[in-house]
C-alpha cells in the first residue's frame, strides 16, 4: 500500500461542473456532527430529490476509515513483535537455565574455593549478556537492512528511525537482563556441598 502525497485540485461551481457522478459537500459546524445529520439529508432533498445523500459520515470517521487497514497491519505487527519478545525472553531463560544446570558442578567449585554470591551472579548474568547483546546486534543490522520493505507502513517517520531502533534495542536487552537474573540468583543459591556431588 503506497502513500501517495494529494492530488491538486480546484475549485468548480456546482452548476458549470460537467459529468457529475458525485460530490463531496463538507459542513462545519460547532455543535455534535452526528446530530446534523437528519437535518443535512433534508435540505439536500430539498434542493434536488433525484440525488441520494448516502455516507453522511464526520471528517474523523472519513480519516478513521482511509487509514483502517494499515491500522490493522500495524496492529498485527505489533502483535507477532510482542510474541517475537515473549518467546526471546523465554529462549534466553531457557538458555540460561539449562547453561547454568551444565555448570553445576563448576559453580560449586568455585563457591567452595571461596567466591562469593554476588561474584556468581554476576558472571551468569554477564555471560548471558554477552551473547543477548551479540543478537541485539545481529538482529539490528538485519533490521536496518530490511526496513526498505516496511517502508510503505510508515507515516511521517523514517524508515530508519534511530529512536525507535534505540528503544527497541533497551527493550531487548532489559528483557534478557532480567530473563538472565532468575537463573544467576538460582546458581548463586546452590550448595557447594551438593554442587561437588552433581553429575
Amino acid at each position: 500500500m503506497e502513500t501517495a502525497p494529494p492530488a491538486p485540485e480546484t475549485y468548480v461551481p456546482y452548476r458549470q461542473a460537467i459529468d457529475l457522478h458525485s460530490v463531496d459537500i463538507m459542513v462545519r459546524t460547532t455543535g455534535d456532527p452526528s446530530a446534523l445529520t437528519g437535518d443535512i439529508r433534508k435540505i439536500l432533498s430539498g434542493l434536488d430529490s433525484t440525488q441520494p445523500a448516502y455516507e453522511v459520515q464526520t471528517v474523523e470517521q472519513a480519516l478513521a476509515d482511509s487509514i483502517a487497514p494499515r491500522r490493522f497491519n500495524l496492529l498485527l505487527l505489533g502483535i507477532f513483535a510482542a510474541v517475537a519478545l515473549v518467546l526471546a525472553v523465554v529462549g534466553i531463560y531457557g538458555v540460561m537455565g539449562y547453561a547454568v544446570a551444565q555448570r553445576t558442578h563448576e559453580i560449586g567449585v568455585r563457591m567452595a574455593l571461596g567466591a562469593r554470591r554476588s561474584e556468581v551472579v554476576r558472571m551468569v548474568v554477564q555471560q548471558g549478556m554477552v551473547v543477548a547483546v551479540m543478537g541485539i546486534v545481529v538482529g539490528t543490522v538485519a533490521a536496518f537492512g530490511l526496513t526498505r520493505l516496511m517502508e510503505s507502513l510508515l507515516y511521517e517517520i523514517a524508515p530508519t528511525d534511530g529512536l525507535t531502533f534505540v528503544i527497541v534495542c533497551s527493550v531487548l536487552a532489559a528483557a534478557a537482563f532480567l530473563a538472565c537474573c532468575l537463573p544467576a540468583l538460582r546458581a548463586s543459591r546452590v550448595d557447594p556441598v551438593v554442587a561437588l556431588r552433581y553429575e
